[in-house]
């Protein structure tokens, strides 16, 4: 989840959005942002999308390749 919160702090910065600004277009809460790119581990899955969506992206399951399913 860290990436995830590297990204967002970046595309936020990017855009030119304070965390506040973030928080009220994605419809979250500011501590979610907070918390989101701080690299918290326990966020949601459809809220972090909702603020992914913001810039044009989204988590996904990307199934492992056969060699790596047994490490």
């Amino acid at each position: 989840m860290k990436s995830v919160g590297r990204y967002v702090k970046q595309k936020r910065k990017q855009v030119g959005l304070t965390q506040v600004e973030l928080a009220d277009r994605a419809g979250v809460g500011l501590r979610f942002v907070r918390e989101l790119e701080r690299g918290k581990a326990t966020l949601r899955c459809d809220t972090v999308n909702q603020v992914l969506a913001l810039f044009g992206a989204q988590l996904a399951a990307v199934p492992r390749p056969e060699s790596e399913k047994s490490k």
